[in-house]
Parts: C-alpha cells; sequence; structure tokens
C-alpha cells in the first residue's frame, strides 16, 4: 500500500477524523473524517468512511480514554458529519491495497472494536453508539462494538451491510457475527438484512434488534444525553480519581532495529525472522498501587512497547514471518510486579493494566507470525513474561548453562505464578495454561502444583511447559533450525496451521470473529469476483455491472 512506514503513535492534539470532549463522566467521541487526509495518496475518505490511519487514532482515543480519565463512565460515539454516521472503509482504498495490508487493516480494526467491548465489561466505561446519520459496513460495524445502539428516525437514516450485494465481499471485521451472536438478530433477518444495500431503518431496525431504539429527530439530542447519564449511573468507575497521562513512547526505528525503553528487536531480513528482547524490571516494586499511579510502571511500560512493536512489525515488516523472543531479569522482580496488580484488582489503574496486558498478549496470538520462545541463563520467563512461551509455537530451555561461555551461571528457569492462572484471557476465554492442557486435566493440576516453583529445563519439560530442552553442545543448533525450517515453508500454510492451533477449547464471538476473517478475508478478498479487473470491489462506483464466475467452491 506504501513504502512509507506507519506509526502507531499517536495523540490527541495531532487527530485529524476524531474530536474528544468530556463533560463529567460522559465523553463523546466525534467521528468527523478529513476527506484529505488519507494515510496514503489515491483516495478520498468521503461520507466518514475510514482507512488504518482513521482506526489508529480511534484505537488511541479508546486507550487515553481508559488510563487518562478514569472519571468517564459512559463514551458516546457519534458523527459531526449531517446525515451520515459512517460509511465503513473506504472502498477505493480497499480496491487499490494489496491483499495482506486489506487483512491486516480488517485485523486491526476488529482488535479496535473488540478494545470498545473490552471496556464496556471491564472498565465501567460503556459504549453509545449515537447513529445519526445512516451507518453501513464498517460504519454499522462501529456501532455494533457498542453496548448501546440509537439510530434517529428520520425516514432517511438507516444501519447496512451491503458488502455482499455492492462489493462482492463480507462485513468481515465482525459484523455477521457480532449482528447474529450478540445482538441475537433471528438468522432469516439477519440473511435478508445483509442482502438488502439500503439496509433498515427505524422501528423495523429497533424490532429486529439491529439497534435498540429508534429516536425522532426533535428529541434526538435529548433522548442521547438521558441515556448517556442512564448508563453512566450503572457503572462502578472511581469518583475524584486522578488519571493516568500515556505520556510519548520513547521509540528508535531504523532498517535493522526498533528499539524502546523495556524492549527491543533486531530485525534479521536475510533470515525472515526478529529477535526480540523483553526486559524485566529493574527495580522492585513500589509499596502499593498508589505510588503505582505513572506510565513509567514497568508492567504498563513493557506492555505500550510490546503492543507498539507488535503493530510496527505486524504492518511495516510483512516478510519478517517469524519472532523469536527472549527476556532478560530477575524473574522474582517480574513475579513481585505481578502480584502487586493482582493484589490491587479492585483499584481501577491496576485493572486496566492487568486489561491492557490481556489484550496486548491477545493480539500477539492472532498475529501471523510464527513465535519461538528461547530461555537461556539469564532469562525471566515468569509470571507474565511466561505468557510469552505459553503464547509460542515452540520454547526451547537450555538444559544446564552454558559451559564454554559461562559455567557459573545460573541455569534457566520458568516461573508460573498466580497471573498465570487468572486474568490474562486468551481469545477462547482461557488462560494459555488451560489453552496448552485442553483435555489433559491431570497435566493441568500437575503444573497447578508448582506455581512459585523456578523449574529447570528438565522438570518443565516433564510438565509439558516448554517444548524442547538441548543442552549447550546443540542449543545453537537447534536454535537454528527451526528458525531455518519456518522460513523454508509457506507462509500461507503456516498461517493457517498456527491459526487452528492457537485456539483450543470453547469457541467464543471472538474466535469466531478472527477465525472467520482469516478464512473470509483470505479467500473472498483474493477471488476474482470481488478482486479480479472485473470484480465487484474495482467496478464499485463506475456504473458497471460486476462479473461472476458462477461456480460456487
Amino acid at each position: 500500500m506504501t513504502e512509507e512506514r506507519v506509526e502507531f503513535r499517536v495523540s490527541p492534539e495531532h487527530y485529524k477524523h476524531w474530536r474528544v470532549s468530556c463533560d463529567g463522566p460522559v465523553a463523546t467521541l466525534v467521528m468527523d473524517v478529513d476527506e484529505q487526509g488519507g494515510l496514503v495518496p489515491g483516495y478520498e475518505l468521503k461520507l466518514n468512511s475510514y482507512d488504518l490511519g482513521v482506526d489508529i487514532e480511534l484505537y488511541d482515543a479508546v486507550q487515553r480514554l481508559r488510563f487518562e480519565h478514569p472519571e468517564v463512565r459512559t463514551v458516546v460515539i457519534t458523527s459531526g458529519k449531517p446525515k451520515i454516521f459512517c460509511a465503513g472503509a473506504n472502498i477505493r482504498m480497499l480496491a487499490a491495497s494489496p491483499h495482506g495490508w486489506k487483512v491486516n487493516f480488517c485485523k486491526f480494526t476488529n482488535e479496535t472494536r473488540n478494545g470498545i467491548e473490552d471496556a464496556t465489561a471491564n472498565s465501567g466505561q460503556t459504549y453509545l453508539a449515537a447513529v445519526n446519520g445512516t451507518a453501513s459496513g464498517g460504519g454499522y460495524e462501529l456501532a455494533l462494538a457498542c453496548e448501546h445502539i440509537m439510530l434517529v428516525d428520520d425516514r432517511s437514516s438507516a444501519v447496512s451491510l451491503p458488502e455482499l450485494p455492492l462489493l462482492g465481499v463480507l462485513p468481515g471485521t465482525g459484523g455477521l457475527t457480532r449482528v447474529s451472536d450478540k445482538r441475537h438478530v433471528r438468522r432469516d433477518l439477519a440473511d435478508y438484512f445483509s442482502t438488502k444495500a439500503e439496509g433498515i431503518g427505524g422501528k423495523k431496525a429497533v424490532q429486529w434488534r439491529l439497534v435498540d431504539e429508534a429516536v425522532p429527530r426533535p428529541r434526538w439530542d435529548e433522548a442521547v444525553a438521558e441515556r448517556a447519564a442512564e448508563l453512566a449511573g450503572r457503572s462502578n468507575r472511581p469518583e475524584g480519581a486522578a488519571g493516568v497521562p500515556l505520556t510519548p513512547l520513547g521509540k528508535t526505528r531504523d532498517d535493522d532495529a526498533i528499539t524502546y525503553s523495556c524492549v527491543s528487536a533486531k530485525l534479521n531480513r536475510d533470515a525472515g525472522s526478529v529477535d526480540i528482547t523483553i526486559e524485566g524490571p529493574q527495580a522492585d516494586p513500589p509499596g502499593d498501587i498508589a505510588e503505582a499511579r505513572s506510565a513509567d510502571f514497568w508492567p504498563l511500560a513493557v506492555t505500550r512497547e510490546l503492543d507498539d512493536l507488535i503493530l510496527d512489525l505486524r504492518t511495516n515488516e510483512a516478510e519478517l514471518g517469524t519472532w523469536v523472543f527472549r527476556t532478560e531479569g530477575d524473574p522474582a522482580r517480574v513475579l513481585a510486579h505481578d502480584e502487586l496488580l493482582l493484589a490491587s484488582s479492585g483499584d481501577w489503574f491496576a485493572n486496566e493494566v492487568l486489561h491492557y496486558l490481556k489484550r496486548t498478549l491477545r493480539r500477539l496470538d492472532v498475529t501471523s507470525r510464527s513465535l519461538i520462545a528461547v530461555i537461556e541463563p539469564g532469562s525471566c520467563f515468569a509470571g507474565s513474561l511466561l505468557e510469552l512461551a505459553l503464547a509460542a509455537d515452540r520454547s526451547f530451555q537450555l538444559a544446564g548453562v552454558f559451559e564454554d561461555k559461562d559455567p557459573d551461571a545460573e541455569p534457566a528457569t520458568v516461573t508460573l505464578g498466580d497471573i498465570n492462572a487468572g486474568p490474562l484471557t486468551m481469545s477462547n476465554g482461557l488462560t494459555r495454561l488451560q489453552t496448552r492442557f485442553w483435555g489433559d486435566e491431570a497435566g493441568y493440576e500437575a503444573a497447578g502444583k508448582r506455581l512459585g516453583a523456578a523449574l529447570e529445563a528438565e522438570d518443565a519439560a516433564d510438565l509439558g511447559l516448554i517444548t524442547f530442552a538441548p543442552d549447550d553442545i546443540d542449543w545453537d543448533e537447534e536454535i537454528r533450525i527451526a528458525t531455518e525450517e519456518r522460513a523454508s515453508f509457506s507462509p500461507d500454510a503456516l498461517t493457517g496451521l498456527e491459526a487452528n492451533y492457537r485456539f483450543a477449547g470453547p469457541e467464543t464471538m471472538e474466535t469466531k470473529i478472527f477465525g472467520r476473517l482469516s478464512a473470509w478475508q483470505n479467500w473472498i478478498f483474493n477471488r476474482p469476483n470481488a478482486s479480479g479487473a472485473d470484480g465487484a470491489l474495482r467496478r464499485f462506483g463506475t456504473g458497471q455491472r460486476a462479473v461472476f464466475d458462477r461456480k460456487r467452491v
């Protein structure tokens, strides 16, 4: 799509497309997309349509509301343009984008929607969609991410998912799944709705559960304010708490390396891999959570940096398909920071940090890259950082020490903490430990009995917490073979392999969305019926009908 790197670090004073205002317990997010403010040249963002740049700002706004505004209990999302809420993803942008860009764009968009739902479910910030004009495609999907949807009843405004009849694709960032699984729209009605390009409005939209209420335009402002106040009254957000500013991330970036304060990455272009190192905390945690309320608090700092790195690599380095994770530091200090968070779970800030870490690890789970964890002497794969090894497709822990380098070193260990059995759930609703031992209750119980124990390679392997435990003679060769082997395989096949294995156990709305996103978008976006020269995406707006291959496959 663009040879320039995409930057995910933004701040409200530089927003082009959103306005944020807070009035006591109610915040308002106004979508007012700059038509000429596209991320790259070549398209206009008309009718509040969006590209990745619009969603990057939305993601930042959602994060800042959670951390910087503990007083906010309801967030109203509305439009700053007359008679249009949002026209969804920009079609010209999609038509001109390479396939991988489309899929990653849809993935990030849906992760942002999930963040909105997570704020409603876990932060006491309920999102209200004030749909003050037509919402189509991704615009309606944005509304679907909100807990409550209000639609202006003016005989012209409607909600719609027109992708199938107009574009030959599907509302693949969660639209169909949320219609059925979240809003419980009946299957036959959902089928009709998704083939009706003009959508449905007014009382019928309420009857079909597509929205929660339709309000006449003369009462619109009053009704939105009343509903926002009512939702705010249900919240458990603290009163009088001071927010924590998300200060700018320090980041150094060039062609070979990305460096932050706690996270660094070496880009190995010839090997198609990235060596990622996470540094544990340099000091013990503060005495209580009140002293920790700062963007410099290690769990928050490392999570912000890891989040930005994942997004940077996923978007800008598509050919670096294998990520190798290492850690450095004192495992005891990692566990101590974890314990402070868990002991303070009733505190709003601790709650936000835990859920942010959860969401970032979930972003790693759904990233189409091979993940390898390398556990060596000096590592701190303990508690929250052990989640990286549990998320990996394979893990290697050195048995013993490097006799030639440092024979007096302490052997590498991994340590399960209480945090591994609790809040850091995957998209399937299970912890990574539960997912690892899905269907193996004895294995899960055996691992659970070793909470807090620093496990050397043999014990970790016996418990099933790691994949392999080579000694120092075979160590370098084992790591080399694993990374080179990964680079030799088809990236497409690896993406399918990894996505299938990572989410054992029950299916949830979130696993459905990401599973279907991968399958639907990878297949449909590649087909000539959508993306071919005569396909619906390319012919949209030209006045010419798409030419379809009629074979069902």
